[in-house]
């Protein structure tokens, strides 16, 4: 069940069996020569409606543009500062948690949000600390990033081993290529693997990874692959979901 193709009824009628809500959050980014821009957005998004398809939940509109100020050397990338994403992601909580749902769960696509989601968090548990100290809380908010699942882990072992690096990856863009198969890209990439070191600004990235990638083999990428990981992710976030509901 996606929130932006339900009515304001459906959602009453929703929040009468559960109050818990995933909302998708990544990136719009480069992901090197045969990666889609979207990919850190699309992957949660497809998971989560993986997840809605197995059980009953409402999937939120995904928050698509995050930390990425890094990849503004490459055309079509996007940041956002981090003071503006805590500011989206409180608002959007206090807006749901207004209508009275009390677990949001953030499924995230993207490793440079983890520290920001994280500060919201915090922000959002101060702001009732210091405006309702004597009265209970009970919204809990929970952040699972799809690609550090145990399933998802194994399986990306089993196929990629230590050509997976750490953007670019071919797991990610094997997902997005089984979500979205006739936007595959073939591209000669050299070399082979990509190299590995620290990010820190646009230009310095650029410099030390011209092409985008770091310490992958996206060439790797499969569709055959994609399903795999897409039926592991699923099977984690469910499962880790469903946990969160139950918690106090």
């Amino acid at each position: 069940m996606r929130l932006q193709l339900s009515t304001w009824q459906e959602v009453d009628a929703y929040l009468s069996r559960s109050k818990g809500i995933i909302i998708p959050i990544g990136s719009t980014e480069q992901h090197g020569p045969n990666g889609l821009i979207g990919t850190d957005a699309i992957c949660p998004e497809f998971i989560a409606k993986g997840v809605a398809e197995k059980i009953d939940v409402l999937v939120a509109p995904t928050i698509n543009v995050g930390i990425a100020q890094h990849h503004l050397g490459f055309a079509g990338s996007m940041a956002l500062r981090p003071s503006t994403l805590i500011a989206v992601i409180t608002d959007m909580v206090a807006s749901l948690a207004h209508h009275g749902f009390e677990r949001c769960y953030f499924l995230n696509g993207h490793g440079g949000n983890i520290a920001t989601i994280t500060a919201a968090f915090a922000e959002i548990y101060t702001n009732s600390s210091l405006h309702s100290p004597e009265e209970d809380f009970p919204l809990r908010c929970k952040l699972s990033n799809w690609y550090m699942g145990l399933a998802v882990q194994q399986v990306s072992k089993e196929l990629f081993a230590d050509a997976e690096g750490s953007h670019a990856t071919p797991s990610e863009v094997s997902l997005t290529y089984f979500a979205h198969p006739d936007a595959i890209k073939k591209v000669a990439m050299s070399p082979q693997r990509a190299p590995t070191g620290p990010v820190y600004t646009a230009l310095d990235f650029r410099q030390r990874f011209p092409d985008g990638r770091i310490g992958s083999e996206p060439a790797l990428a499969s569709t055959d692959s994609g399903e795999k990981l897409f039926h592991a992710a699923v099977r984690d976030i469910t499962a880790d979901y469903q946990a969160f509901l139950r918690t106090r």
